[in-house]
């Protein structure tokens, strides 16, 4: 799937790369990378990012939020609500406690459904 990305995409995964090998233990560029790939559907990639992220940010509520998304996206709802609370657990900030709270909630609605809104 990664072969098929459109330029600009890969360009910016290059970058992020550069930088990730720069610094190994700042989990920006590991996290931003991530959110690339899931904006390109490449959710198992995403996914093997995040899992070492963890190692470098185990406490991040954000990077368990994002997985929680992917698994969402997966139609995986018990490893969403898993990593959504996971999320919740770490304390985030009050406005990702709502995002990932709305996002549990939609859990049990259908994606056309959620569209909809």
């Amino acid at each position: 799937m990664l072969e098929m990305m459109p330029h600009r995409s890969n360009e910016a995964l290059e970058m992020m790369e550069r930088v990730i090998s720069a610094d190994r233990k700042n989990p920006l560029p590991m996290y931003q990378k991530a959110n690339i790939l899931v904006s390109l559907d490449c959710f198992e990639n995403a996914l093997e990012v995040l899992e070492e992220l963890k190692e470098y940010a185990p406490r991040e509520s954000s990077i368990y939020a994002l997985m929680g998304m992917i698994y969402k996206r997966c139609n995986m709802h018990d490893k969403a609500m898993l990593h959504f609370g996971l999320a919740l657990d770490l304390k985030p900030s009050a406005t990702d406690v709502a995002t990932i709270k709305a996002a549990m909630e939609k859990l049990h609605v259908p994606d056309e459904i959620e569209d909809s809104f």
